[in-house]
């Protein structure tokens, strides 16, 4: 991933990026943490008569592309939806496909990414996967844990659910153990216990392909999080769409439940 080096789609995008850009960059800070549910691969492949898979490796292209513009955004925070719990009920085929380029793209870009100061993250249920592509996530993990200009999270075999039912198993056997109060247990001691304890709410979550709902994703993290949904799919998503999100997020108002002044 030549995440310091812009890649021609990028490039091509810089005037467009520009002008989307232009009424906010003197004012408004980005979203310090924007999460994405990257929809529309398999569609994307259809329309053009491509198998599935070819849509899935498009949409790894964008995702790189997405890096590159987080980074020249100053966002310090993605987090993407990469493969939900339910996508394990697709067929075998697309399966094997999927975490197929996951094992390659793990193993042809973290090195890059440590070089380009990028810590890469992953939250979700990896035991599902194989054995050595739970070994890659690991490596992954503790090859990038010093880096910082860009904090990447992966979202694997990850449901929002189940990640909120883990959490209060996690809080009933510390209170069965004596270790935690039950009265004790508020936002911040729940919020503790999640898979992304480490990470800031996301700001912004953006949805491509025009469907419009969270399936499942970061329901707890999502509580105040503006959402844009958008009606491009993933493969197509690029550095302008990345900025004139961005600038939307500016022009909204982040009340927190407060009444406007």
């Amino acid at each position: 991933m030549q995440v310091s080096v812009m890649t021609t789609a990028a490039a091509e995008a810089d005037e467009a990026v520009a002008a989307v850009t232009a009424d906010r960059e003197a004012a408004d800070p980005p979203p310090r943490h924007v999460a994405i549910i990257m929809d529309g691969n398999g569609r994307w492949a259809a329309s053009r008569g491509l198998p599935r898979v070819a849509g899935h490796r498009a949409g790894a292209q964008a995702v790189r592309r997405i890096v590159e513009s987080a980074i020249r955004h100053g966002v310090g925070w993605i987090t993407l939806y990469a493969f939900s719990s339910e996508n394990w009920r697709r067929p075998a085929g697309e399966i094997i496909d999927l975490t197929g380029l996951l094992r390659h793209y793990l193993r042809s870009e973290v090195a890059e990414l440590k070089r380009e100061g990028v810590r890469l993250r992953f939250i979700g249920d990896r035991d599902r996967f194989d054995a050595d592509i739970v070994a890659d996530l690991t490596d992954a993990e503790h090859a990038t844990e010093g880096n910082s200009r860009l904090n990447l999270t992966l979202a694997l075999s990850y449901g929002a659910r189940a990640e909120i039912v883990a959490a209060a198993r996690a809080a009933a056997r510390a209170a069965r153990l004596g270790n935690l109060d039950p009265e004790a247990i508020d936002e911040t001691v729940f919020g503790g216990l999640l898979s992304t304890s480490a990470m800031p709410d996301p700001d912004l979550i953006i949805r491509t392909s025009g469907e419009q709902r969270l399936s499942n994703f970061l329901l707890w993290q999502a509580a105040y999080a503006e959402l844009l949904f958008l009606d491009v799919l993933w493969p197509d998503f690029g550095p302008a769409h990345f900025a004139e999100a961005i600038a939307e997020y500016a022009r909204r108002e982040r009340r927190f439940g407060a009444r406007p002044a």
